[in-house]
This record gives structure tokens, sequence and C-alpha cells, in this order.
């Protein structure tokens, strides 16, 4: 008996989110978010060593074999980025990237997330989630 092990299921639910980000410095925290991820696992000492990154794959251009080409970013790398990867982000930080990870609410400056989320019909993102409260 063949058994279907692609796509469906417990195992695949919850796996892929997406979420408006505002192309600047918000843009860069998730793109540090992403590239530190196998550090903060504590697979690695340093971000650029998990071969499986977009990080090692911008050290390493020279490797072209069953690696895809990195695309451009629309924001400019800053200067000192693997340094900047491999410091910790703030709890503030985190709590706000999780927030708009879970919620799918708009990541960027308080005035950028109103509007986005206005034209996008994301206004429910903010509100507290479940069943309002009965008033006694």
């Amino acid at each position: 008996m063949h058994r279907k092990t692609v796509g469906g299921g417990h195992l695949y639910q919850g796996t892929y989110k997406s979420f408006p980000i505002e192309e600047d410095e918000h843009l860069l925290a998730v793109l540090r978010y992403v590239e530190r991820n196998a550090l903060r696992a504590g697979l690695v000492e340093r971000a650029e060593d998990w071969r499986w990154s977009s990080l090692w794959r911008w050290r390493h251009p020279e490797v072209t074999e069953d690696v895809p080409p990195l695309t451009n970013w629309p924001v400019e790398r800053p200067r000192q980025w693997l340094q900047r990867v491999n410091r910790p982000q703030s709890e503030a930080e985190l709590d706000a990237l999780h927030t708009s990870v879970q919620r799918g609410r708009p990541f960027g400056s308080a005035v950028w997330q109103a509007m986005t989320a206005q034209k996008l019909g994301l206004e429910s993102t903010f509100q507290p989630r479940g069943r309002p409260r009965k008033r006694q």
C-alpha cells in the first residue's frame, strides 16, 4: 500500500504564514529574524554557518549546484549585517513579530499598520480574539 506523504494533515497546518510588512527597518527585522532561526534554535554558533539558510547562500555566491540564486531584497542590506543578525533581538521586537505572524497583522510603524489594515480589510487583526464578554 502506498501512503500519501505530501501536502496535508496536521503536520502541515500553520506551517506557512503571511502578513504585510513595511519595506523599511521592519522588513529588516523580519529578515533578521528568519536568518537567525538556526542560531536561535542552537543549531550553530553563528547564523551564517547554517548551510541551508539564505544568509549562508549570500556569503557563498560561488556555490551554484542545487542552490537557487537569491533574489535582491527591496531594501538595501545594511553594512555590518552579519554582526546585526548574530546579536539577539529584543523581547519587544520578538513579541511584535510573533503577534504579526499569529494574527496576520501588518508589521510596521503605527501609521503604516493602520493604513494597511484598512486598505486590506485587516482591522480585525487588532481586535482581541474571541467573542466580546457579555455586559452585566
